[in-house]
């Protein structure tokens, strides 16, 4: 399987078929320009996209993609909700810290 190169941020079309993928996980990063804890958080997801192999990181615009914002009931950024087989099997809401998040993911992998 390839590596990621990074956490790329995708739009709503290209949603579906990015946690549809053949990857164990998709963690997708809902954020906004404006949210300081969303670009503190930034770094550690990149990190974690270079890292953790198996597992795709994307990010969603939630200003310019509203309505799948809306479609996952995300309500605060950041909010990382987890994807497995193209559904939503956990979230983190918040800006928490990065060994958390690993423990989290971790959790989910086969």
């Amino acid at each position: 399987m390839v590596g990621n190169e990074s956490a790329m941020e995708i739009s709503e079309q290209e949603f579906e078929e990015t946690i549809n993928n053949s990857y164990k996980l998709v963690v997708v990063d809902f954020f906004a320009e404006w949210c300081m804890p969303c670009l503190m958080l930034s770094p550690v997801i990149e990190e974690f996209a270079d890292r953790m192999k198996d597992v795709k990181f994307v990010k969603i615009n939630i200003d310019e993609n509203e309505s799948l914002a809306e479609k996952y009931k995300v309500s605060s950024v950041p909010t990382l909700v987890i994807f497995k087989e193209g559904s939503e099997i956990d979230r983190i809401n918040g800006n928490i810290l990065g060994e958390e998040i690993e423990k989290k993911i971790n959790e989910h992998l086969d």
